[in-house]
């Protein structure tokens, strides 16, 4: 009975000990990638099963967006909770600042993810894309920290990596590279409590790779396919980078391999989780930096790539996908209006650590974990606010206006009416109601929280490199 007895006492001790850990979490954030481009959302055209199985286990959101058109704001974003006026970064960072003697972190005023985490216990690993500063020496609470030298991607083998203050090279695909070392990460912290913030730098769909080859594993099954998913259409007058691209297969298939290059990642981490016993244990984040557009409307690209700067729907709209077996209901979504500044408010919540959050500045962010629970939540505002530059807009289930300070063009589309903004009703017999209701909320809501030193309609500065009309 002794034995009995002291074999229970084990069990019990190690059922409580599996109850008291906390959660670990991998944040898995692409570069670059609309929601429209995953079997998930939709897309018929380009291979993802394992994306979408994510989703099939977990909760999907429908409509998320990002707070910003570019890849520095929006990371910053992310991992603050706060938006552009408050962090300081309205557009991509200069290369400058990431290696060098102006090198600095953009973050280094503020504490982020990383640092809460880590103050909570967690073992806390960056493998993939930074872009936010002072790139060759960890920051932000990570221990752990390979990354790559710049924000843009030339191509995907060949690449130059920093690892432990030094820059090489490394042969083999970046994508597999990321997720690679990231399992290695796992790997090395699964007896402990672990955040892997596993920043692909892929899809892309950027830059004079578009028109190049995969070398990928996909290339050949993409190579005679003609992907309708990517609408073919005349090009947007406003369109300003990225005219090369329109209606040209060789970006289509290029961005559908990287996309499914992604996805291959994205099944080798979970198969990892799934060998090392962490399945259970472990919440899986995936999303996009921001939205893109692959020929809708006639654009390719995002917000910086038109002038006037774009505030277009497609340009914002992220996937959004958590994933934690037995504590979040698998094959759930959720129509919520939520926003990339909602994710660490959120993040926390579900970790049972919303009392960390920074209280100042003061994040817009809202706490929408009780969703991922299955539960409903009391009340919620279905309104999501965006800024790229002197570009501001405010979305709402009904209503999107988007204001150009000083002198516009603006405008306003009935979202229910006309979900892909063909019609421009700004200045239209009937409209002047919605369009006074919205722009009170976009003032207000920036008056709210934005920051005097970094707000660019009164006169402030940007962190990032100013992108001016040309």
């Amino acid at each position: 009975m002794r034995h009995v007895f002291a074999v229970l006492c084990i069990l019990a001790a190690i059922a409580s000990a599996q109850a008291a850990r906390k959660p670990n979490v991998v944040f898995i954030l692409t570069d670059n990638q609309g929601a429209w481009t995953l079997g998930c959302y939709g897309n018929k055209d380009i291979r993802t099963p394992n994306i979408d199985a994510l989703a099939a286990g977990g909760i999907r959101f429908t409509r998320a967006m990002s707070s910003n058109a570019v890849c520095s704001p929006t990371r910053a974003t992310f991992l603050t909770g706060l938006i552009p006026s408050q962090h300081g970064l309205h557009s991509f960072l200069d290369p400058k600042f990431m290696m060098g003697p102006e090198a600095y972190n953009t973050l280094a005023e503020f504490t982020s993810a990383g640092e809460i985490l880590q103050g909570a216990g967690y073992t806390c690993g960056l493998s993939g894309k930074w872009h936010l500063g002072a790139n060759m020496t960890p920051g932000e609470g990570f221990g752990f920290w390979v990354t790559k030298p710049d924000g843009s991607t030339r191509e995907f083998y060949d690449q130059e990596i920093i690892e432990n203050g030094r820059v090489t090279k490394v042969a083999e695909y970046t994508t597999g590279y990321w997720t690679r070392r990231g399992i290695e990460f796992i790997e090395t912290n699964k007896e402990r409590p672990f955040f892997l913030y596993l920043a692909y730098n892929g899809p892309y769909s950027l830059g004079n790779l578009m028109l190049n080859g995969s070398k990928n594993r996909h290339a050949a099954y993409y190579a005679d396919k003609e992907l309708q998913c990517f609408p073919r259409d005349a090009m947007h007058p406003w369109q300003h980078h990225n005219k090369q691209f329109h209606n040209d297969p060789r970006a289509m298939r290029r961005m559908a391999c990287e996309v499914s290059g992604v996805d291959d990642g994205v099944g080798e981490i979970m198969a990892a989780l799934k060998r090392l016993g962490l399945e259970k244990d472990t919440l899986v984040v995936y999303a996009s930096d921001q939205g893109w557009m692959g020929g809708q409307n006639g654009i390719w690209g995002m917000g910086d790539h038109t002038r006037p700067i774009g505030a277009h729907e497609m340009m914002m709209q992220i996937p959004f996908i958590f994933h934690q077996p037995g504590v979040i209901p698998a094959g759930a979504t959720s129509d919520l209006l939520v926003s990339n500044y909602d994710f660490l408010s959120s993040l926390l919540g579900h970790l049972n650590l919303g009392g960390k959050m920074p209280a100042k500045p003061k994040s817009p962010g809202r706490d929408f974990s009780p969703v991922l629970r299955g539960e409903k939540l009391a009340t919620w505002d279905n309104t999501v606010f965006y800024e790229m530059e002197t570009c501001r807009a405010v979305r709402g289930d009904r209503w999107k206006y988007v204001h150009r300070h000083p002198d516009g063009p603006h405008e306003l589309y009935d979202m229910q009416a006309d979900p892909r903004e063909r019609f421009n009703l700004f200045g239209q017999p009937g409209t002047g109601g919605p369009t006074h209701e919205m722009s009170a909320k976009l003032d207000l809501f920036f008056k709210t929280y934005a920051d005097p030193q970094y707000d660019l309609w009164h006169g402030g500065k940007s962190k990032a490199k100013r992108v001016t009309a040309e």
